[in-house]
């Protein structure tokens, strides 16, 4: 295997824990809250 530098790429970026774990709750959360809402909602449509 080669370890040769290839022109114009970018060593992988360094993103702590912390902010990554943030960001996916940023994201998560609002995201599952309003799956929850939608199924609860459709099961009383049906039900």
């Amino acid at each position: 295997m080669s370890t040769a530098h290839t022109p114009g790429a970018q060593a992988p970026a360094k993103i702590s824990v912390g902010k990554l774990a943030i960001a996916w709750a940023l994201v998560g959360i609002p995201l599952a809250f309003g799956i929850y809402q939608t199924l609860t909602r459709v099961a009383a449509l049906f039900g």
